[in-house]
């Protein structure tokens, strides 16, 4: 890519059907051709000039699809924002997003009515791992029926996965503002964990899957953390104010590790 625009090279390349460029240049010329019309009409100028053939079968498609379109009717304005927030979440994600904010307001509800577990805050407690159960089924080959056509388009990457993130905290950090706000819990005691939770999930998601690294983490939170917090009713160190640095730096190592390994999110792989 050269400026705004794909170089000629990766054009012509590409109308010869790609197998002179790197994988890279692949995915990033489909990436760029969706939303830029000049590349388009350069690409269409070189299949006619490099590939007849092909000008000649795109011609014969469009010539029996020509007067199908023109009787087709077009997507109502409700599926427009259908279309828009697909490209956020699927379908898959609802009922998770909804099992999160619902667990979120049962903790908020114990908290205020009184468990038995001394200072400690369920909040708190289960802060850090409620973002990656959305995280895990927006990016499970089990959940989502399309995974393998999400996978191979050319923003599945690193794009989509951290849309998809940014729609679970979305929903998740709201809820857990309102119920750190009920309990008298600072914002960066859950904040900070929660967010360093999420990027290290994405960060071993790169290596064994999104899907596995949430079930992973989550087991490790709730074997380390959850189960000695609830046995002697007392927050733990990590999640105390002396603790935020520490958070800090596994949400600054992990982020990093996801921009690092930002390709690992275009294959299949991701999904497990």
């Amino acid at each position: 890519m050269s400026g705004e625009h794909a170089s000629m090279r990766i054009i012509e390349g590409y109308a010869r059907g790609g197998t002179d460029l790197a994988a890279d240049e692949v995915w990033a010329v489909e990436a760029h051709l969706e939303t830029c019309r000049v590349c388009r009409d350069r690409l269409s100028a070189a299949v006619d000039a490099e590939v007849p053939a092909v000008a000649s079968l795109v011609d014969t498609v469009w010539s029996d699809l020509e007067h199908r379109l023109a009787v087709t009717p077009t997507m109502p304005r409700g599926r427009h924002w259908s279309a828009r927030l697909a490209r956020w979440m699927t379908p898959t994600m609802v009922p998770w997003l909804a099992m999160v904010v619902a667990v979120t307001l049962l903790a908020l509800l114990l908290d205020r009515v009184g468990t038995g577990t001394g200072d400690v805050s369920l909040v708190l407690l289960f802060a850090p791992v409620l973002p990656v159960l959305g995280v895990a089924a927006s990016w499970s080959r089990g959940l989502d029926p399309a995974y393998e056509l999400t996978a191979s388009v050319p923003r599945a990457g690193l794009y989509l996965v951290l849309r998809r993130t940014a729609s679970v905290l979305g929903v998740v950090v709201p809820a857990l503002l309102v119920g750190g706000w009920m309990t008298g819990v600072m914002v960066a005691q859950w904040l900070l964990p929660c967010l360093a939770f999420t990027a290290a999930t994405l960060a071993f998601g790169g290596v064994v899957g999104v899907t596995r690294a949430a079930v992973v983490l989550g087991a490790v939170w709730a074997a380390v953390v959850v189960a000695p917090t609830l046995a002697t009713s007392r927050t733990t160190f990590a999640l105390q104010a002396g603790g935020l640095p520490a958070w800090a730096l596994i949400l600054a190592l992990g982020s990093g590790v996801v921009i690092a390994r930002r390709g690992a999110y275009s294959v299949l792989g991701a999904h497990r």
